[in-house]
């Protein structure tokens, strides 16, 4: 019978998971298909995942606007996605609904692909953001023994988020201490790099573009520059071991993904 699985979110026709897993999925020669769905509110996201409870699905990546609801509709939920207090992945068993999230597991994955150097364990560490891909990335990085710190314009949403992850709340002479800053926002952060470490390595969670103004900005610093297609990616393989029940093949994904973004091989 065919594994149908997909990832869900709006907008998604930019996704590049359907690209990444299916790959994966003829490398090791499944029958299984990997789809994208696009539900226009709450009510058809909560409609796709009653379909999965009726196994129509084996499972779903969930992305933006619907992370907080996937974890809200779940039966079961891991202790990662409760601390990140949202899913990235729901896995459909005998009608019941489990929760996941390997964002962090993608985070850690990228920081060890492009910055190896890099220990985080009792570092500064600093977050920029306060939404739901900062929490994935604060409860990484503090299981991972950093010492995190959030810094947000509005200084009550990283209050909120330090509060619930052990976290402490940053401000921008934090900068200056930090041996790893994350890029959490959806938009270039106004923050002014010439204050970090030579040493220090900068990471944006978003892959569009690949090189964003924020690493751009780094890399003319000299300093270690992490991309998010490396954490999609990392992201990517939990998810699918977990949808497929096999690891992914060897196969470079990040080379597909680098053409169908127009950049090529890097």
């Amino acid at each position: 019978m065919t594994v149908i699985a997909g990832v869900a979110g709006r907008p998604i026709a930019h996704s590049l998971s359907p690209l990444i897993h299916g790959a994966w999925i003829a490398a090791a020669g499944l029958d299984a298909v990997y789809h994208r769905h696009e539900p226009a509110d709450a009510t058809e996201f909560a409609a796709l995942v009653a379909r999965g409870r009726a196994g129509e699905l084996r499972g779903l990546n969930v992305t933006a606007p619907f992370k907080e609801q996937a974890l809200a509709l779940a039966d079961t939920v891991s202790p990662v996605s409760w601390a990140c207090g949202a899913a990235n992945l729901l896995l459909f068993d005998r009608g019941l609904v489990q929760a996941d999230n390997t964002d962090g597991t993608g985070l850690m994955a990228a920081l060890a692909e492009q910055a190896p150097a890099l220990d985080v364990r009792n570092r500064n560490v600093v977050v920029l953001g306060a939404g739901g891909a900062a929490r994935g990335a604060v409860a990484a990085l503090s299981a991972a023994g950093a010492r995190v710190g959030v810094l947000n314009r509005t200084r009550a949403r990283a209050e909120a988020l330090a509060a619930d992850l052990r976290a402490t709340v940053a401000d921008p002479a934090t900068l200056g201490t930090a041996a790893l800053v994350v890029n959490a926002l959806s938009v270039p952060p106004d923050i002014d790099l010439a204050v970090l470490r030579s040493d220090a390595v900068v990471m944006d969670m978003t892959y569009r573009p690949l090189i964003t103004p924020f690493l751009a900005a780094a890399g003319a610093r000299g300093l270690t520059a992490v991309d998010g297609l490396a954490m999609l990616i990392g992201q990517a393989r939990p998810s699918f071991a977990a949808l497929f029940g096999i690891d992914p093949p060897a196969t470079d994904v990040r080379h597909l993904a680098l053409a169908a973004l127009g950049k090529g091989v890097a």
